[in-house]
């Protein structure tokens, strides 16, 4: 019984991350359109690498337990990902 439980949290945690990435590779396509439409946007340069650094510590979660990764996010990596943080002149709506 323990074993099960165990494993439906596996595949649980699996799920979740599968959708967290999705969400991050769909974020860093908006970024990318961004930073082409702007031109260069240092604003686009910083949001797509903090993206990128999410996406690896995501990929550190996935595989880790085979690669020997981390097992927690950093949270110094996603700190600024607040969106007032990352485009002062707008308000979260």
């Amino acid at each position: 019984m323990h074993r099960a439980r165990n494993q439906a949290a596996a595949r649980e945690r699996s799920r979740w991350l599968d959708d967290l990435s999705q969400a991050v590779a769909q974020a860093q396509k908006v970024a990318w359109t961004l930073g082409v439409v702007e031109g260069d946007s240092e604003v686009a340069r910083t949001l797509y690498a903090r993206l990128e650094s999410i996406r690896s510590e995501l990929e550190s979660l996935r595989f880790g337990d085979r690669l020997g990764g981390r097992k927690q996010i950093n949270p110094k990596r996603i700190h600024g990902l607040n969106s007032s943080e990352i485009f002062p002149d707008q308000q979260d709506a």
